[in-house]
């Protein structure tokens, strides 16, 4: 296998991700020649990157054996960050999530001073999973990532960390494979391991204190020309009519729908709110100018997500974040993009509240970080083994 063969880096992640566990699943998932396929998990077999072993239970026919990384036993830690709290757990191959649990940060302390403190939690929690068998540790940030770099690009409501180095500073503290991404992406990429495998169109929306959306095309992330592919919040729309955004323009639709944006709408009706969750909680409770904002909330989110679906013909949307928690959202949500698309879109589309719920952020960024632990270590086998290429941190291990 001289190089890295694209086609093995597809192959490794949908087995990384759970979306495929045999040959006969990977042909159809790739479309690619049943013999192709065969020779690239033998390559991937004799370097260890992939075991095969046991059987599929079998309703006729031929018994299938069962594909899986070479070391089973092997995770990464992942943190999904929000403004006050970090969602974390260990992320394991097929993205089953150990050790989750939530713990105080504070975002707007900056990377220098918070990071820190979310490494040593991070680690801690990788001492107690088996730190042997750490091989990446994934980010989800509530930003504008630039991938490439590992770094957050001109924040909103992240003060400090402009361009900070983020992966870069993770793979020197733990010295493994990282991963750093938008929120809305990580979701995305969560949420597509725990859903069906014919679900392989499908449009992430997170409503938090801001909105933002993930695409998955062909069953694998859409990221566009540079890294924006989803950046719904700062489409303008009518209702907005001429308030001001964080992006310095006016009209966009975090301006009535987010989280934030129900906060101020709220306050200036003469409610205690400090936050989302206090919107969430008065909603929950039936408080009728609640309830009024949050279906006016989420009928503007379906009318520029109504112009996405039309043109992209997904199979699903789902919805995440706290505002999604809220039947009222969900169901003015739905009810604009039936109002709004054409039948054909909506026939078998799929619009529903994210199954992985608070968890989808986390799973997708330790998913993100095992693909390119993976990939790294495809990389570091070269031609013949000889290491060209990034070196990966701990290469997958054989039984």
């Amino acid at each position: 296998m001289r190089g890295t063969s694209p086609l093995a880096a597809r192959v490794l992640e949908l087995v990384a991700s759970g979306q495929a566990s045999s040959r006969a699943e990977l042909t159809a998932l790739l479309g690619a020649a049943p013999s192709t396929i065969s020779l690239t998990v033998g390559q991937l077999v004799e370097r260890g990157l992939i075991a095969e072993e046991g059987t599929h239970s079998s309703t006729g026919g031929r018994p299938r054996k069962v594909l899986r990384l070479g070391g089973t036993d092997q995770f990464a830690v992942a943190a999904d960050l929000g403004g006050r709290h970090a969602r974390i757990g260990a992320v394991l191959p097929g993205g089953r999530l150990e050790r989750v649990t939530t713990v105080p940060f504070v975002i707007d302390d900056g990377p220098e001073e918070a990071l820190p403190r979310l490494a040593d939690t991070l680690q801690a929690l990788a001492e107690e999973q088996g730190r042997d068998r750490l091989v990446g540790v994934g980010l989800s940030l509530p930003g504008p990532v630039d991938v490439d770099r590992g770094a957050v690009v001109l924040p909103s409501r992240m003060p400090g960390w402009n361009r900070f180095p983020v992966a870069d500073w993770l793979r020197e503290r733990f010295a493994v494979a990282t991963a750093v991404d938008n929120d809305a992406n990580c979701m995305a990429m969560g949420e597509h391991t725990v859903r069906p495998a014919e679900h392989r169109q499908s449009i992430m929306v997170k409503i938090g204190s801001a909105i933002g959306a993930g695409v998955i095309v062909d069953g694998h992330l859409y990221r566009g020309a540079n890294g924006a592919a989803g950046d719904i919040t700062h489409i303008r729309i009518d209702g907005a009519a001429d308030i001001p955004c964080s992006c310095g323009k006016t009209g966009c639709l975090e301006t009535v729908a987010s989280g934030a944006a129900l906060v101020r709408i709220l306050r200036e009706r003469g409610a205690d709110v400090a936050s989302p969750e206090d919107v969430v909680r008065l909603a929950a409770d039936a408080d009728p100018e609640a309830s009024r904002a949050v279906r006016r909330a989420g009928e503007h989110l379906g009318q520029v997500l109504a112009a996405n679906v039309n043109f992209f013909n997904p199979d699903a949307v789902y919805l995440g974040g706290i505002l999604s928690t809220l039947e009222p959202f969900v169901a003015a949500v739905r009810s604009r993009l039936y109002e709004s698309c054409h039948p054909l879109v909506t026939e078998h589309l799929t619009i529903e509240r994210a199954r992985l719920g608070a968890d989808a952020g986390v799973v997708g960024a330790g998913q993100f970080a095992l693909q390119r632990a993976m990939a790294d270590a495809l990389r570091g086998l070269g031609a013949g083994g000889s290491g060209a290429g990034r070196p990966a941190p701990h290469a997958p291990r054989t039984p």
